[in-house]
């Protein structure tokens, strides 16, 4: 079985075993927030709670509840009386996001070549192997909206790696809470941006592991500043209709 099968398979066990035991309102933010990272649901898309609750064979209760948790989550936007979209990132928010982001991930670096044993070396360059090839895989076959969602949930399990590594329990919980790995895959999905550069993460696993704290600091910098003109650019270039009633969508 390969790593694109077997990733597949994992990402749908571990959503039926998160289903097992959920209230309703957690099922439709979980499936509603998942539709928003996987692109099945795109910026600016207006989501009505009758189709989602009709869809989800809910009741409104819950998808009122689940739509609420992902406002404050800044994933969807809602204006009384008029209604609710899936929020339309902005040129501001995509540079605040990459700023606190460097901030936070570069300290992670730091700490992570400094405390990182033989044993998590290996680990996270096989982790950043595997990472690489998935990533290819992703952008030779960009539509396959479930696999893309596996594949980004694996980048962002393996940055939190990297800050766990870092072994300052604060450090992970700020860029939890912030979301800036949420932010970034959502300004990559609005850009239509899939493809990164050969052995994007086994590089940056390589200087995480030489030992050298301001070399991982430097590495991670360029990291996460990768890419960020390019979503800029595209995201003007596609101009998307600040409308809250022209867009249908399926929800």
């Amino acid at each position: 079985m390969n790593n694109v099968a077997v990733l597949d398979k994992s990402a749908l066990n571990l959503r039926r075993k998160k289903a097992e035991g959920m209230s309703l309102a957690n099922q439709a933010y979980e499936q509603i927030r998942e539709e928003i990272l996987s692109g099945e649901l795109a910026v600016g898309d207006v989501l009505s709670r009758r189709r989602l609750a009709t869809r989800l064979k809910m009741s409104f209760l819950p998808i009122t509840e689940a739509l609420k948790r992902l406002e404050a989550e800044e994933l969807v936007e809602c204006r009384p009386r008029i209604g609710t979209r899936v929020r339309i990132p902005t040129e501001q928010s995509v540079r605040y996001n990459s700023v606190i982001r460097e901030a936070l991930e570069s300290q992670a670096a730091r700490l992570c070549a400094q405390n990182i044993t033989a044993a998590e070396k290996k680990e996270i360059r096989t982790s950043a192997r595997h990472l690489d090839e998935l990533q290819k895989a992703c952008a030779s076959n960009p539509q396959d909206s479930r696999f893309l969602f596996s594949v980004n949930t694996y980048h962002m399990e393996f940055h939190l790696r990297i800050t766990e590594l870092a072994r300052c329990p604060g450090l992970y919980h700020a860029i939890e809470r912030e979301q800036v790995l949420v932010f970034s895959w959502l300004h990559d999905l609005a850009a239509n941006r899939f493809v990164q550069p050969e052995g994007f993460h086994s590089k940056l696993a390589d200087a995480l592991c030489s030992g050298d704290p301001q070399l991982a600091d430097e590495a991670m910098r360029a990291h996460v500043q990768n890419g960020i003109p390019t979503v800029l650019e595209r995201l003007v270039k596609q101009k998307v209709v600040d409308s809250w009633r022209l867009k249908a969508s399926k929800a």
